[in-house]
């Protein structure tokens, strides 16, 4: 697909690896870029909206986003998800990056956590990609770009309940390439360890840039690609599939 042109819409545009999406799609001659989030507010002040925005907070990511259409989105309600769908008919790029990350385990975390993980990085996702598979069809074909993780590979308690969430993402982007593929909408796969980004402000240890992931992810879906391993954690852990379990968690056996 070629993105030169294209009429894209990110989820979860406010900050972090969205943000650094909405930036490298205008970068790339996309024709117009729907930068959507829970509060619009978020995405950039002063520009033209696609409804009127709600009361947010301030982005938390320092990168400018000019010429973008801040849109209102919560891929977990939907009748949002209906009024985004009105108001970006022309959308010829889905990028599901909204994500949630709550630190739930699975036996002592919240119920309530372990849910709202699965609502957002599946139900979110399916939900937003059968509202839009409809307008990708009449506008080409297009292409789906879901941001999963090397989670979706690998787990471990205190990220379980994400894990879990990612791992159903990734078997629902399979899928989802099977049944669109009639339509000519293409679906690739982002899988990346962690990024220099809020949302892993607290991890320890090498991080990503993600404005570099973004690039990478869309050099994918320019040249067609199932799936996009955007760092050496993913294609280590991705190799490692193949192996022993005990390979991928040697505390099993020790």
């Amino acid at each position: 697909m070629d993105i030169t042109g294209a009429v894209a819409l990110v989820t979860g545009a406010n900050r972090g690896l969205g943000r650094r999406f909405a930036a490298a799609l205008l970068e790339r001659g996309a024709a117009k870029v729907y930068a959507a989030a829970r509060n619009p507010d978020s995405i950039l002040s002063g520009v033209r909206v696609a409804e009127p925005p709600a009361r947010g907070a301030a982005s938390d990511v320092a990168v400018d986003l000019p010429g973008v259409v801040p849109l209102r989105l919560d891929v977990t309600d939907p009748a949002s998800i209906r009024d985004a769908v009105a108001a970006a008919g022309d959308v010829t790029l889905l990028v599901n990056n909204a994500g949630s990350s709550t630190g739930a385990s699975l036996l002592g975390g919240s119920l309530e956590d372990i849910r709202l993980e699965m609502d957002t990085h599946y139900f979110g996702t399916l939900a937003v990609t059968r509202g839009f598979a409809p307008v990708l069809e009449r506008n080409g074909g297009g292409a789906v770009l879901n941001v999963l993780s090397v989670l979706s590979w690998f787990t471990a308690p205190r990220v379980a309940a994400y894990s879990a969430a990612k791992s159903a993402a990734w078997s629902l982007t399979n899928a989802l390439r099977l049944e669109l593929a009639p339509q000519k909408t293409q679906v690739t796969a982002l899988h990346v360890g962690y990024m220099d980004t809020d949302m892993a402000k607290d991890v320890d240890g090498p991080k990503v840039d993600p404005a570099v992931v973004a690039g990478l992810a869309l050099d994918g879906v320019e040249q067609g690609r199932f799936e996009v391993l955007a760092d050496d954690v993913s294609r280590n852990v991705r190799a490692g599939l193949a192996g022993d379990l005990s390979g991928l968690y040697p505390a099993l056996v020790s």
